[in-house]
């Protein structure tokens, strides 16, 4: 129930259901998710651990704003994790896995066509989560898990005005990279992906 909580508020608080500065209230939240208060506070204890929400105890538990050095030390974070993933999946990456990064790709170029920034961005995480499965490395999917929701809820709120169709493209270049073995040129492309994603959000 705590999990399960977590997800659904969290999610909530990504894609803007939940705005910054919005009260959270463990009771109205326990009502609205079915579950009793326990699991709710135990899920915003970790949500305040992610950066996700703020409290202070006896006074108030809202929505935490955007802090742009958060988000700006999130994203460099979550490309060199990115980079060391896609280095340390490559020689484990089979055709499968390549068809199942192109397929994700193909969903978020069709999310985006049609300006759906929930589906576009569900697509971009299941795409990257390939690689960073492949390599099998816990610590990094954890701290991916950790971080990469800052940056995901600022995609949520910007999404109209980011050109993602150049996200699209390099997706195929990181894949056709993968596909014929070349470390050096998927590195690189790995991390202007995360390069762009730091330019667009505008982060000082």
């Amino acid at each position: 129930m705590r999990d399960t909580a977590y997800e659904r508020i969290r999610r909530a608080i990504i894609d803007g259901t939940l705005p910054a500065g919005t009260a959270l209230r463990d009771g109205d939240l326990a009502q609205q998710l079915g579950l009793s208060r326990a699991p709710v506070r135990q899920a915003l204890l970790r949500l305040a651990g992610d950066g996700l929400v703020d409290s202070k105890p006896q006074s108030y538990t809202r929505v935490a704003g955007f802090v742009d050095e958060d988000v700006r030390d999130a994203v460099q974070l979550v490309r060199a994790l990115h980079e060391f993933a896609v280095g340390q999946a490559l020689p484990r990456l089979e055709a499968g896995h390549i068809a199942e990064m192109r397929a994700a790709n193909e969903r978020f170029a069709a999310a985006v066509e049609e300006r759906d920034a929930g589906a576009a961005i569900e697509a971009d995480d299941q795409l990257h989560e390939v690689p960073v499965r492949v390599c099998g490395n816990r610590a990094v999917a954890a701290t991916l898990e950790r971080y990469t929701p800052l940056l995901r809820r600022l995609e949520h709120a910007r999404f109209t005005s980011l050109p993602a169709h150049r996200s699209v493209r390099r997706h195929t270049e990181l894949i056709d990279a993968l596909a014929e073995g070349d470390a050096v040129r998927a590195a690189a492309v790995t991390s202007t992906i995360w390069s762009d994603l730091e330019d667009l959000l505008e982060i000082p």
